[in-house]
């Protein structure tokens, strides 16, 4: 048995130990220096501060400590404020995090629509509960993926680059892109993005999401698995990353004039470039850089300080175009959508399944149970290893689905909801609904829209805990050249500046193919400029940007605000908030540049 050191008050026991096995509290008061009070008090090395501490301190063994208890009687059980001192601090830091992410966005959300809007948020009380569904949702969810499937993930990446040839760690690599993307917890708006469409305006569309979503799940998980395979190789190859985004990017634009110049294709558009941002979430995001750092490390990559970056940008680009390739096959299928029977049971009472919390429940079981068994059968035949740790596992396991079904929930009680009020009544500020007068005068109720959907753009980012861990990250690998807090500034105000287009695209009724070229020929120009490292910073940072929180109520917003205005559909904001930040951040990149060789 292993000796440890613990202080004995802090589990109750010091009264049952003998006094030579209780190490005495070190404190040291703060001097002052006695001519002047107001100095700062000396500091203490870090050395001279252990040798204080270990005066009259031994190691105890484990076996002593139960061997007293033993003879002391049934050991002490905890009380309540105890499980309060253990408890409180894990939950709160991780709960913490979520509220810092959704409550400033909600709220922001409701008083715009109350002070700015002069409406009421209804069902208010129905969705402050699925809000704090969705936060509970989300840290248990969290709280699930680095128990349940992270330790598969990192074992898989460490060692199957080593056993197996390339061709299984590229089909594993497919695999693990397709299957994580259906875990994501924003995969599920997609499938309720379809019921506020007409079918006589955008009848492929409506079509695509209503009848055939299991089609545009499948087609985003086969581009995210493309894309996760092109990574790999590009880890193995040693591959630049500005190379690959130039010849991915222009057959994805291609793609998208040749489905812009279709009226059948051009409302689904914005749709597929909307995909790109939902699948980089936290599920496939750390799975796939575990198996990438496994794989670079094999190929002698792992002194590269950029081997964590790229995957991202693939994983948004890939998506667009797998979903147009679907559209195009849908529209030669299908000829005439009204032609089609009506779907049984549409109209009809639903069956019990379909209803909540029931169909939450089974949606996060399918999600996670084919990604858990996938890494379960790697590692049982392909690595041949036994589980590890299985009721940590298992309690990873438990945890995520729980944490995935409270947010499926609170996606359906209160996100939602939320975006689809604040989309319909956000019109009220310059155009006439339900036969009412416009609130201000139009230039100036359109400019306050736009604010508000900057404002949402900019705060969502600003509160992201991914673009914080990476613009850290950023920082020490520029060895200071990108700040952290220069490269989140420049993140933010590219979202913003994006969801803003994206918002007018709706109001204005702009077709998408004209607002992607104009955003994405940018973005080429600034990466042909741009050296390599800022390339795969700034492609990346794009896909950061759009969290599980940020994606259903901006999907929401912005249906609900084209039903408003009388738009066709409401897709592109997070398309166009995708490429805001690619922008900003290479054009910030070619100052830092211009700076240093200034100064040089």
């Amino acid at each position: 048995m292993n000796d440890v050191l613990v202080p004995p008050q802090a589990i109750g026991l010091e009264s049952m130990l003998p006094d030579s096995c209780v190490s005495p509290t070190v404190s040291r008061p703060q001097a002052k220096h006695p001519e002047n009070p107001d100095a700062p008090a000396p500091r203490l090395r870090y050395g001279e501060f252990l040798s204080a501490v270990r005066v009259k301190q031994r190691l105890v063994s484990y076996n002593q400590v139960h061997a007293e208890v033993g003879r002391h009687g049934k050991a002490p059980g905890l009380r309540l404020i105890d499980l309060h001192r253990l408890l409180t601090p894990y939950v709160s830091v991780r709960f913490l995090e979520q509220v810092r992410a959704v409550v400033p966005l909600a709220l922001f959300l409701a008083l715009f629509q109350i002070a700015a809007l002069r409406s009421t948020v209804r069902e208010g009380d129905e969705i402050a509960f699925g809000m704090l569904a969705v936060m509970l949702g989300l840290m248990l969810f969290m709280e699930g993926v680095k128990y349940g499937l992270m330790p598969f993930s990192e074992n898989i990446g460490f060692k199957l680059p080593d056993r197996s040839p390339t061709t299984v760690v590229l089909v594993f690599a497919f695999l693990l892109g397709g299957i994580a993307t259906f875990a994501e917890p924003a995969i599920g708006a997609l499938r309720a993005a379809g019921a506020g469409l007409d079918p006589a305006r955008t009848p492929w569309l409506h079509l695509l999401l209503t009848r055939y979503p299991d089609r545009l799940v499948l087609a985003v998980g086969a581009g995210v698995g493309a894309a996760v395979v092109l990574g790999m190789l590009r880890f193995i190859y040693a591959w630049p990353m500005k190379t690959l985004v130039i010849a991915v990017l222009v057959p994805c634009l291609a793609a998208s004039v040749y489905a812009g110049l279709d009226p059948r294709l051009a409302p689904i558009l914005g749709l597929a470039w909307d995909c790109g941002a939902i699948t980089t979430g936290p599920v496939t995001v750390p799975l796939v850089l575990a198996l990438g750092i496994g794989v670079a490390a094999a190929a002698g990559q792992q002194d590269n300080p950029l081997s964590g970056f790229g995957i991202v940008t693939l994983a948004s680009l890939f998506p667009a175009m797998a979903v147009i390739l679907v559209a195009v096959g849908l529209v030669a299928e299908v000829p005439d959508p009204a032609a089609l029977p009506a779907l049984i049971g549409a109209g009809g009472a639903s069956a019990w399944w379909n209803e909540t919390p029931v169909a939450e429940i089974l949606a996060s079981v399918r999600a996670i149970a084919p990604l858990i068994l996938l890494l379960w059968l790697v590692q049982r035949f392909v690595l041949g290893e036994r589980l590890a740790h299985r009721q940590l596992v298992a309690y990873g396991v438990v945890v995520a689905v729980l944490g995935m079904t409270l947010f499926n929930l609170g996606l359906t009680i209160g996100l939602i909801p939320l975006g689809g009020q604040a989309g319909n009544v956000v019109p009220s500020a310059f155009n006439a609904v339900n036969g009412g007068e416009p609130l201000y005068p139009y230039p100036f109720g359109v400019a306050l829209t736009l604010l508000f959907a900057a404002a949402i753009g900019y705060g969502a980012t600003i509160a992201e805990p991914a673009l914080n861990a990476m613009g850290a990250t950023v920082e020490n690998l520029t060895d200071g050249a990108y700040p952290r807090r220069l490269l989140i500034q420049a993140v933010a105000v590219g979202v913003a500046l994006g969801t803003a287009v994206g918002v007018a695209k709706i109001i204005f009724q702009w077709p998408m193919l004209p607002l992607l070229l104009g955003a994405y020929t940018v973005a080429l120009a600034c990466t042909l400029l741009s050296v390599e490292e800022y390339v795969s910073l700034a492609w990346d940072s794009a896909g950061v940007t759009t969290g599980p929180v940020t994606v259903p109520l901006v999907l929401a917003l912005g249906l609900g605000l084209s039903k408003a205005v009388g738009a066709a559909e409401g897709f592109g904001i997070l398309a166009m908030a995708s490429a805001g930040p690619i922008i900003s951040v290479l054009a910030v990149g070619l100052w830092i540049r211009r700076r240093s060789a200034g100064e040089s």
